[in-house]
């Protein structure tokens, strides 16, 4: 009885320290299980909330705060673990006592710090972050002042013990294809999953202005704007457009097949700020942008700050789950690539030269032109008219179709090295 008197200081050290452990470890499981609609909801929440959201801002942050507590907490339960367990051996006559009480300490931090908290954790992460984020965030800014510390340790670790070290590409389209052959044994699927999966790897390789609707796709309206003003009639992109009042600039855009309501009601008032990106970033950053700016409509602009285009949430769907997705198909209704013959196409002129240069597996001449339309009008020096041609590279291209209000069509034939055909 004596002994245990003697013990219950330490042991409720380490119950203390269970407890702590058990706090760091949850929240970590808690705070990055959490989904970017969770963090939506938490940065409109309560005060509490808020400093929840603002931590995750900085998650390398956090995370380093979380596991540098539950470093210095284990190493300190370890080592009152292994007092207890020398003084149990001293006053014990069986030395199996002292080796039951260590086998004991170490299930209960595994357990009840670890296993448990981590499972309750992402089991209740928004009520858990709720509760725990003043306290966290405390616990975090006084460990801040070690941070440059802490990181430079891991600098110097990574240059020293792994200076050769590469991080793994965040998504293998080879990978993932591989797990859909050991998933499932349908071929049509198989095919379908791999090509939507290609698609969401290309989005990082797409630039906006290659895949964007250019102002003469969609109609854009100045303020005030009555569902009147629409005649009727739906946009080509499917969204009311709405412009600053003295430019052509497009700020705002109103889902129309999600609008209900009298050809009186002015509705350039509820429409919703667009995301304004540049013409050189790529898709994949337009949809990370409109969905941290919940938007569904991103306004292209050139390096003027002029709108160039607009890319729509439908048109990166489009991309995702077509199976060869392109511009032209998207814009025209119609296939943008037709062989004619050996070595001869007919091709739209808002065809990317990048989805020109995968059809015909070949390397395409440099230009500073995005589309087929563009390079034939780079290289006349003027606007095309039916029946202009030109030389680019082993290509001699030729407009078929060049009207005023629609779409021109390109012949392109690749010539041989003699200058036939």
């Amino acid at each position: 009885m004596s002994q245990l008197i003697e013990l219950l200081p330490w042991l409720i050290a380490m119950a203390a320290l269970v407890g702590l452990s058990a706090f760091f470890s949850a929240n970590e499981a808690a705070f990055f299980s959490l989904r970017l609609v969770d963090r939506r909801l938490l940065a409109e929440g309560g005060s509490t909330q808020r400093v929840a959201a603002k931590l995750l801002e900085d998650p390398d942050r956090l995370l380093t705060a979380v596991l540098f507590w539950n470093l210095v907490i284990n190493m300190t339960y370890f080592a009152i673990s292994s007092i207890v367990s020398l003084r149990i051996n001293e006053a014990s006559t069986t030395p199996a006592n002292s080796l039951l009480f260590g086998a004991a300490a170490l299930l209960a931090m595994i357990f009840l710090s670890e296993m448990l908290p981590k499972s309750l954790g992402v089991l209740r992460a928004m009520s858990l972050v709720s509760w725990t984020a003043g306290a966290l965030n405390l616990a975090v800014r006084i460990v801040e002042p070690l941070m440059p510390l802490v990181n430079g340790v891991n600098l110097v670790s990574q240059r020293l013990v792994w200076p050769k070290f590469r991080a793994e590409p965040y998504l293998d389209s080879g990978d993932l294809e591989r797990a859909i052959d050991l998933s499932t044994h349908d071929a049509a699927l198989i095919e379908q999953e791999k090509a939507t999966l290609r698609n969401i790897v290309s989005l990082s390789e797409i630039r906006a202005d290659e895949w964007m609707r250019p102002r003469t796709q969609f109609l854009a309206f100045r303020p005030p704007v009555h569902l009147a003003s629409l005649q009727g009639r739906m946009t080509p992109s499917g969204y009311l457009l709405i412009s600053e009042a003295d430019s052509e600039e497009i700020v705002a855009a109103l889902h129309l097949k999600k609008f209900v309501g009298s050809p009186d009601d002015r509705i350039d008032t509820l429409a919703q700020p667009v995301v304004v990106v540049p013409w050189c970033v790529t898709v994949a950053d337009v949809l990370e942008r409109m969905q941290q700016e919940r938007s569904d409509v991103a306004a292209v602009v050139n390096e003027f700050g002029e709108t160039i285009g607009i890319l729509s949430f439908e048109d990166i769907l489009d991309t995702l789950f077509t199976y060869s997705p392109s511009r032209s198909k998207l814009l025209l209704d119609r296939k943008p690539i037709h062989d004619i013959g050996p070595g001869e196409w007919i091709v739209a002129g808002v065809t990317s030269l990048g989805r020109l240069s995968r059809y015909l597996q070949l390397e395409l001449p440099p230009s500073k032109s995005v589309t087929v339309a563009g390079v034939i009008q780079e290289q006349l020096h003027k606007l095309a008219e039916e029946g202009d041609h030109c030389e680019w590279g082993p290509f001699h291209l030729s407009v078929v179709e060049a009207p005023q209000r629609g779409h021109m069509l390109i012949r392109i034939v690749r010539q041989t090295s003699g200058g036939g055909r």
